[in-house]
C-alpha cells in the first residue's frame, strides 16, 4: 500500500520531527539549495525549471503531475520540490550573540502558514529568531517553508519545551519581554522602547497569549487600530510590530 504523501509534509502529527519532508515552490527550494546547513536528499524539477538550477543541484527530471503526487493536495510547486531533512536549531545563547535583532516568541500559534509568514517578516525586519513551543506548534514542513518564501533558511526557528523558562532566559540575557495583547491598556510605543532589545510575544490565532505567558511579560501592549476589525491575523500583527520596532531604531536593522 502506498504511503500517504501528506505525512511527509508534516500534515500528520505523527510524523518523525527529525525525518525528511518535501518543500516546494521556487523561493523555498532555491533558498534551501543555497543553505549549507540544509541536507537535501532529492531535488525534483520539470524540464524548464531544471535548466535554471545550479549545476550542483543535480535535479531529477519529473513532470508537474509526478511532483504534485508527492505533495499535499493543492500545493503550488512551480515545477520544483526537494526532499530535505529538518534544520538543526542553534542554541538560544548562540542566536542572541549572532544578531542584535528582536526575538519573536509564539505562544501556541498552530497554523504553519502563519509561522511561515512570521518568519518572512522576521527576515524582512531584521529579527534574530522566532521561538515556538515544542508542543502546540507545527513541525517544520512544506507549507511553512512555502509561506516563508526562503526565510526558513535564514531565520533560526527554535523550539522551547517550557515557554515560561525561555522567557526568563531572554530576560536574563537582557531582553525586555513585551506581549502583544488586544486587551492591553496601552498601545505599542516603539520609540519609548528604542533603547531596549525586545522579545515580542504573540499568542494563538483565536485566544491570544495564555495567562501564564502574559504574566511572564515585562509589559503588555496593543497595536493601535480602529474599531473596524476586532483583531489582526497573528502574522499581520507580527509584521506591524516588527516594522514599528525597526522604524524606531533604524541603526539596528539587519
Amino acid at each position: 500500500m502506498a504511503s500517504d504523501p501528506r505525512r511527509r509534509d508534516g500534515k500528520a502529527r505523527g510524523r518523525d520531527p527529525h525525518g525528511p519532508y518535501w518543500i516546494y515552490g521556487a523561493h523555498a527550494v532555491r533558498a534551501a539549495l543555497g543553505n549549507p546547513a540544509r541536507r537535501i536528499r532529492r531535488v525534483l524539477a520539470t524540464g524548464e525549471t531544471a535548466a535554471t538550477l545550479p549545476a550542483d543541484a543535480m535535479p531529477e527530471r519529473a513532470g508537474p503531475e509526478a511532483i504534485a503526487a508527492l505533495l499535499p493536495p493543492g500545493a503550488v510547486h512551480q515545477g520544483l520540490a526537494a526532499l530535505v531533512d529538518p534544520l538543526r536549531p542553534p542554541p538560544l545563547a548562540e542566536v542572541l550573540a549572532a544578531s542584535p535583532g528582536t526575538v519573536l516568541v509564539l505562544d501556541q500559534v498552530t497554523d504553519p502558514r502563519n509561522v511561515g509568514a512570521i518568519l518572512r517578516s522576521a527576515a524582512a525586519f531584521g529579527a534574530a529568531a522566532v521561538i515556538v513551543q515544542d508542543r502546540h506548534a507545527p513541525l517544520e514542513g512544506g507549507a511553512m517553508a512555502r509561506a516563508a518564501a526562503g526565510a526558513l533558511e535564514r531565520i533560526p526557528l527554535l523550539r522551547a519545551v517550557n515557554l515560561a523558562r525561555t522567557l526568563q532566559a531572554l530576560k536574563q540575557a537582557g531582553l525586555w519581554v513585551v506581549g502583544l495583547d488586544a486587551g492591553a491598556a496601552g498601545p505599542l510605543d516603539a520609540a519609548a522602547l528604542a533603547d531596549r532589545r525586545l522579545a515580542l510575544v504573540l499568542g494563538a490565532e483565536d485566544e491570544g497569549m495564555r495567562r501564564l505567558t502574559r504574566e511572564a511579560c515585562d509589559l503588555t501592549v496593543r497595536l493601535p487600530q480602529t474599531r473596524a476589525v476586532e483583531s489582526l491575523n497573528v502574522s499581520v500583527a507580527a509584521a506591524v510590530a516588527l516594522y514599528a520596532v525597526q522604524a524606531a531604531r533604524p541603526e539596528r536593522a539587519a
